[in-house]
Parts: C-alpha cells; sequence; structure tokens
C-alpha cells in the first residue's frame, strides 16, 4: 500500500525557469501540502547524492517559522539528471501518507550504501511541543530511490539532537565496507559531536559516541576514505578564542571508537546583510577518488575588515594534516560580493591533482545592501585539477528578493546548505538549490505577518549537460589574509 501510494505521487518533471538565469533551470519538485501551520510553497535546504548514474536528493517541504518542516522532500534522476521523479517520505510527520507519530521534519542528507544495495535520507523527526525532544532518523529506499519505507531510528532518547548527516564506505576493499555512518550533535548538551554507525544498511544503529576529546559543533560532515578511514570535518565550538572553528575528527577502526578533534582552521564569518538565513559557516566535505579531502566554508578572512566573505578551500590526505586556507576566485580581492551557503562537489572517480570539483553558492552582488534592496543570486564555479585553478563563474538564478524566501527565526531561508553532485566520470555537474519567486498577495513569504500569502518556492536544479566542469586558470595563489576576527566564543 505504501510503495503503490508513492508511486502515485511520481512525476517526470520538465519545468523550466529561464527568466532566472543564464543557464535553463529544471524545477524538480514542488509542496504540495496545505495544513494551516506552516508556510506552502515552499522547499528550501537540499541536498544530493550521486552514485553511478542515479542521483537522489531530498529537502524540506512545508518550512515552519520556528523550526522544521511539513515532511521532507525527495527527487530522483536515474539518468544522470536529465529527468526526474519526485515524492514524500512515508511514516514520517502527522501529515505524511501515510502518517507517523513526529511533528515535523528537517535536516535531511542523502547517503548510500554499495554493499547493501539501499539509499538513505536522514533527517530528524521533531515532537510537539516544539523545539522539545529531536530524534534522528533514516529512511530507506532498495529500489534506485523511487520509493522510501518508513523511517529507523538512529537515535531517539529523549534529547534535542540537530544538525545530522550521513554517509557510507563504499569501498569495496575496505575492512569496513556497508558501514554507514551518520554525524548529529546533542543540542541539550551543548552541541557535544556524536557518531552512530550502522552495519546492516541503516536498519539497526550503535549507540551514540562522542569524540575523545568531547569536542561541541554542528554541521559535520563524513566522508571515507578507500581504506575505511572515517574523516568528518565539522564546525567546531569549543575555540576560547574564536566564535567557531573549521575542525576535523576521525575513525580508523569502523566508528567502535572517534580521535579527538583537529583544528582545519579557525573560521573567520561574516553574517550576510538582508536578515538572510546565514548564520553560521558550516562546511562542505567531499572526498576525491585517491581519499584527499576537500573542506569549503564561507570566511571573510581576506576581506578588509571581514566587510564580506569568500568561498575558501582547505584539504587533506590523512584527516589530521590539512592545507593552508585558499580563496576560491570566485571574483577579486575587494569585489564587494559576498558569496555563502555553499554545495561541493568532486567527481569521485577522478584523482587529487587532476579531480574534477564542481562548487555552487549563493551570493549578494552587492554586499552593501539591506533586507529590501539585497539581490541574492545562485552562482557556480568548477575545477579540473583538485582546486589549484578555477573557471570563470557563472550565473544559475536570480536575482531573487531575500524577502521571497520563507521567514525563519533566524532569518528568510533558502537552506543552511545546498548541494552539488557528479554522477563519477560524468562531465557536468547537478546542482540543487531554492529558488524563491515573488509571493502571490504580499511583499514577504511570512504568512504569520501575511495570513493570505501563497509563497513560490522550490527545488531546482540545471538541465543535463548544462553545467560543464571545464576548469580555467583563475587562481588566487599567495592571496594576503587581511584580518583575522577573533571573536570569542565565550562572548
Amino acid at each position: 500500500a505504501i510503495a503503490s501510494f508513492i508511486l502515485s505521487l511520481l512525476f517526470v518533471l520538465s519545468y523550466t525557469l529561464v527568466a532566472f538565469a543564464n543557464e535553463p533551470l529544471t524545477r524538480i519538485s514542488s509542496d504540495p501540502y496545505t495544513n494551516p501551520d506552516s508556510m506552502h510553497k515552499t522547499e528550501v535546504e537540499p541536498d544530493s547524492f550521486a552514485f553511478g548514474n542515479t542521483i537522489v536528493s531530498a529537502f524540506q517541504v512545508g518550512r515552519f517559522f520556528n523550526g522544521g518542516a511539513t515532511n521532507i522532500g525527495w527527487a530522483t534522476s536515474t539518468n544522470g539528471g536529465g529527468t526526474w521523479v519526485h515524492g514524500f517520505l512515508p511514516n514520517t510527520t502527522v501529515n505524511a501518507k501515510p502518517p507517523g507519530i513526529y511533528a515535523r521534519a528537517s535536516d535531511s542528507s542523502v547517503a548510500y550504501d554499495a554493499k547493501h544495495k539501499v539509499w538513505l535520507i536522514s533527517y530528524l523527526g521533531l515532537k510537539n511541543p516544539v523545539p522539545s525532544v529531536v530524534d534522528v532518523l533514516v529512511s530507506r529506499s532498495t529500489d534506485g530511490g523511487l520509493t522510501w519505507g518508513p523511517p529507523f531510528a538512529v537515535a531517539a532518547n529523549g534529547q534535542f539532537y540537530d544538525k545530522n548527516w550521513t554517509a557510507c564506505d563504499n569501498s569495496s576493499s575496505s575492512p569496513h565496507f556497508g558501514n554507514c555512518y551518520t554525524e548529529f550533535d546533542n543540542a541539550s548538551n551543548n552541541d557535544l559531536e556524536q557518531m552512530s554507525t550502522s552495519s546492516d544498511g541503516g536498519l539497526t544503529w550503535g549507540p551514540a559516541k562522542p569524540t575523545a576529546d568531547m569536542s561541541h559543533g554542528l554541521g559535520g560532515q563524513p566522508v571515507v576514505q578507500p581504506n575505511g578511514t572515517v574523516i568528518v570535518p565539522y564546525m567546531g565550538l569549543d575555540s576560547p578564542f574564536f566564535a567557531f572553528t573549521i575542525s576535523s575528527f576521525m575513525s580508523t577502526d569502523g566508528g567502535a571508537t572517534w580521535s579527538a578533534s583537529t583544528l582545519v582552521s579557525e573560521g573567520d564569518f561574516h553574517h550576510p546583510n538582508g536578515n538572510i538565513r546565514a548564520s553560521f559557516p558550516i562546511p562542505d566535505a567531499e572526498i576525491d577518488k585517491s581519499g584527499k579531502v576537500y573542506v569549503v566554508w564561507s570566511d571573510c578572512r581576506f576581506e578588509a575588515s571581514c566587510a564580506y566573505s569568500d568561498i575558501v578551500l582547505s584539504t587533506s590526505k590523512n584527516g589530521t594534516t590539512w592545507t593552508p586556507v585558499k580563496r576560491i576566485p570566485i571574483n577579486p580581492v575587494g569585489s564587494n560580493v559576498d558569496h555563502f551557503i555553499n554545495g561541493l562537489a568532486v567527481d569521485s572517480s577522478t584523482p587529487s591533482k587532476s579531480a574534477h570539483l564542481g562548487l555552487t553558492y549563493y551570493f549578494y552582488p552587492n554586499a552593501n545592501c539591506t533586507t529590501s534592496t539585497c539581490k541574492l543570486d545562485v552562482g557556480f564555479i568548477s575545477s579540473t585539477n583538485g582546486g589549484a585553478s578555477w573557471s570563470k563563474a557563472e550565473q544559475l538564478a536570480g536575482p531573487m528578493m531575500v524577502p521571497w524566501a520563507p521567514l525563519t527565526t533566524q532569518g528568510y531561508m533558502v537552506g543552511d546548505y545546498i548541494s552539488t553532485s557528479i554522477a563519477p566520470g560524468d562531465n557536468d555537474a547537478t546542482p540543487v538549490f531554492a529558488v524563491a519567486q515573488q509571493p502571490t498577495g504580499a511583499p514577504a513569504c511570512d504568512s504569520a505577518t501575511y495570513p493570505t500569502v501563497v509563497c513560490h518556492v522550490a527545488i531546482y536544479s540545471t538541465q543535463e549537460d548544462i553545467l560543464q566542469i571545464v576548469g580555467g586558470t583563475n587562481t588566487s595563489t599567495n592571496a594576503p589574509v587581511a584580518t583575522t576576527h577573533r571573536t570569542s566564543a565565550a562572548s
């Protein structure tokens, strides 16, 4: 019954939006819900993952002002982004079909387990009253991401968990082949970093384990090297000198134990203007064929007075030694362009010095703006040599006005993260991101202030073979550090 219901929700989507972009876009999903307590025609915060020619994305649908969404939506392409089918997870929230026990759902990420041939969507289940108890869950698909089953608990013991992320060991030569690892933080314990491991395709999960130094942080993204070593870059909250750090920890024994944290870099963060929800420098981590790890985040260290941010990059071959932070040359230093909310892809079939990278991000062309004047765009840039040099940046979507996105307690939201995927061996990237169009009946997507507003926010991608990984000669070698923003975490 569940499968037949979900199949009834499948649609092949070919809607294009050309007025917004230099490249034609495809809408891969839309919000069908009508429950009166959240904002509708809203989809935000997508993740995606590619394995073979299949790309699966997951995202929030029907965003609430004070946290979470009506349900988690999904969209799957089995031909490298050429066409998509989409639907919504069953047995999750009270508004799902069939309904589940949770009031809301949030923070979806996507993984694939090659050993057990199962796709996983990891997400949070929020119980009433919100926010109080938040569980970490996964839903499974055993037919290539086309139908999904009910949730299985990763961590459900009365705590307030946050910012989960799942990755699996897909190297058949690894001693831990088939293990899947979920990172999350315990907001009930000052964001204590936690890891849980599954060895049966996400059906059961081991106890939550902290790092050896009991590190606190959020937004960790596990990646797994070919030898089975798990490396987890995350946004650290332990420093007495900085509000944020980019840090990492690791496991070499299949998740039985987790190391103490290692500093990647301080986080020099500028909160963008315009009341957009981009409150933290959440890192995005990917890995290439050789096991080299790439981490990007939004950082203002190269700009005078930290007035706006670039997207920056650090890499590691072992999870303990990280390269000096480099600015990705989207715009010149001093451009007054603010870059934030990044989604990195690395072609897992390409190694190290010839690794193919694709980076999607939001940006303000003019950082000196207000809620009523900020113009929000989506951009893309690529590299064919492991980030040594980059292509010219191109605009994918925008301009959008910030209040067109749904209002939350932390500002107008397109997502705390977005995503880009590259089907292994393909020569083009597939980004997924939220695009907001002007609401109907009100100037802002804010149902509390404008009860009759109809929002228009959905998840989009580029059409197949459009967004080529071309690389280029643009570099940022020896760019000077203009400022170090030493804001104490304790202040």
